[in-house]
């Protein structure tokens, strides 16, 4: 594999800039001792890593830190980011954390490296059109309407709560054409099994191998994840029996996947197979339920908090829709028609983000002025 760096400024080396050489690899300012040093420092809690991230922005836009034997950076610029995840995406593979998700999704999107990441990138596609999403935006506005009028005004709400019911409606509506069905409420039930066993299954070395264990969580995960095979995989087979036409004119995401082609690929590898389609409708689930609802719950919760941006969003929203209902020709307009909304400004200063891992190839030889770490976060 040929060299490629990842170039960054060279900072002046004052104390809270100084590089720090280790070997053949030159890595951004940060913490001095290795992370488990600060265990009882303020800024490091190991359920709540977000107080690392924001005691690391001091920084600038790259950070290091060392945990153990590995060596670690943290990047805050969207043009570094950009570079990992996109420029040079086969510079880096994915870490342990999204690896292991594999026991749930196999070859997902979420999970895949490599062709095939871009297989299924090729055939999800057509799913994402821009006219496949403005029907999207149409059902999410109708869902969301419909819940908010059961809500009483000035009573108390159970926001977490309603932010999941409401992504549990869209995404049942979105990726199967259907309500929360019976079929629906299972995959929803089996999926919160295995993931409240995730943190489980990623610390312990070696989860792959236990899978077949007598373990308690090894046992629950096996039943949890059999039951949400049989159900999705009943799904799909019900779906098939629809003629071709009928999938493009049903519109929802199994349809339009279900109907996809691999126009790079050829005889059978032309449609998803089984199990692509059962790890990508799995990936598409867990994507737009869990993830969304904990962000909007997390968005509100934040609003609620501050009262200057609560009050420059309802001004934009009653600026731009005047009381009618938002469709996706709006998005554009937010922020004096800017495109940049008070809300999604906000979201982005307090980072209502998951962070995403990256691990570094170890073929990959650095240049004078340039960061490679054992591991990278943005």
């Amino acid at each position: 594999m040929g060299t490629q760096d990842i170039p960054v400024n060279a900072p002046a080396p004052s104390d809270r800039e100084r590089l720090v050489r280790r070997g053949r690899y030159v890595y951004p300012p940060g913490l001095r001792m290795n992370l488990p040093f600060y265990l009882f420092h303020k800024f490091f809690k190991p359920g709540n890593p977000i107080l690392l991230f924001e005691h690391l922005r001091q920084f600038g836009r790259a950070a290091h830190y060392r945990i153990l034997f590995r060596d670690v950076v943290l990047f805050h610029d969207p043009s570094d980011i950009r570079e990992v995840l996109i420029d040079k995406a086969a510079s880096f593979g994915k870490d342990r954390t999204q690896k292991r998700m594999k026991i749930l999704l196999g070859e997902g999107m979420i999970t895949s490296d490599g062709e095939a990441h871009k297989r299924g990138r090729r055939i999800a596609a057509p799913a994402f059109h821009r006219q496949r999403i403005q029907r999207y935006a149409g059902q999410i506005v109708e869902i969301a309407n419909g819940l908010s009028a059961q809500w009483e005004v000035g009573g108390p709400l159970d926001i977490a709560a309603e932010m999941m019911r409401l992504a549990l409606k869209i995404t049942a509506r979105t990726l199967f054409d259907t309500e929360v069905t019976p079929e629906i409420q299972v995959i929803n039930d089996q999926v919160n099994i295995i993931m409240d066993l995730y943190n489980y299954l990623v610390a312990m070395p070696r989860a792959e191998l236990l899978l077949n264990s007598p373990l308690p969580g090894m046992r629950r995960f096996r039943h949890a994840k059999a039951r949400l095979d049989e159900v999705v995989d009943g799904m799909i087979a019900a779906r098939r029996k629809d003629p071709v036409g009928g999938l493009e004119q049903r519109g929802d995401l199994l349809s339009m996947l279900l109907a996809a082609r691999d126009d790079q690929a050829e005889g059978d590898g032309l449609k998803l197979t089984a199990d692509e389609l059962r790890d990508q409708v799995l990936t598409l689930f867990l994507a737009g339920y869990e993830t969304v609802a904990n962000a909007l719950a997390w968005t509100w919760l934040l609003l609620g908090q501050n009262p200057g941006p609560e009050a420059k969003m309802h001004e934009e929203l009653e600026a731009v829709l005047a009381g009618r209902l938002p469709t996706l020709e709006d998005l554009p307009r937010g922020a004096g028609g800017c495109g940049d909304w008070a809300i999604q400004a906000e979201e982005r200063r307090h980072g209502v983000f998951q962070p995403i891992h990256r691990s570094s190839r170890p073929a990959l030889v650095p240049s004078p002025g340039t960061i490679l770490a054992g591991a990278l976060h943005d």
